[in-house]
């Protein structure tokens, strides 16, 4: 289980959220959703472990949380299989055919990264959740760059880690298929902000 009490989180050193409490079960998916600048990404890399909390406590199994963001991770000299063979020795997994197949990726394994379309290259970067392993995923925004189909590829990837015991905490406007996901408005987190008078920022830049 993953369990998240009265967190608080900052971004720049300014307070975006406070008081942010739930539970993640395993087989079970959250859905964070609010407006942009609400605090989703910076909730999440507080959760992975990417920056330090402001107050509250974060629970979960040592080496069991998996984070995606924007950037995909991957070499662009080696091949699709190179870089998901290097990934599962970094985590310490055996194994990369289950990725190949469940992100299709198998027509492009001896592709080198560096040719792959941005789709393509978004699919890889996923496909790295799968050899690590982990039963925790952590994903910001995951369908950037991906068509329809792809989207729907890899949301079945998530219904099936799901479906086997895994859990995750998702930032997305998209409809990954997910009909049980549980969905946290972040709305109401909202830190209070200090007050910086006339010479103050612009909250849209958070």
């Amino acid at each position: 289980m993953l369990t998240v009490r009265g967190l608080a989180c900052a971004r720049g050193g300014l307070p975006l959220l406070e008081g942010v409490s739930f539970a993640l079960e395993t087989g079970r998916a959250l859905v964070l959703r609010g407006p942009n600048g609400c605090g989703k990404t910076t909730l999440l890399r507080t959760v992975a472990g990417l920056q330090p909390a402001l107050a509250g406590e974060i629970s979960a199994a040592p080496d069991s949380i998996a984070y995606a963001a924007h950037a995909d991770g991957i070499k662009g000299t080696l091949s699709v299989r190179e870089n998901l063979a290097f990934w599962a020795a970094i985590y310490g997994t055996r194994g990369i055919e289950m990725a190949l197949e469940q992100m299709n990726l198998r027509a492009l394994e001896d592709r080198a990264a560096q040719n792959l379309s941005a789709g393509q290259k978004r699919r890889l970067g996923l496909a790295r959740l799968i050899v690590t392993g982990r039963p925790v995923w952590v994903l910001d925004e995951p369908t950037v760059s991906l068509d329809v189909a792809s989207v729907a590829l890899f949301g079945a990837v998530v219904r099936a880690h799901l479906e086997k015991g895994g859990m995750a905490l998702i930032a997305t406007h998209i409809d990954l298929g997910l009909p049980e996901a549980e969905v946290l408005d972040l709305s109401p987190y909202k830190a209070r902000l200090p007050d910086l008078g006339a010479g103050g920022f612009d909250e849209a830049f958070l």
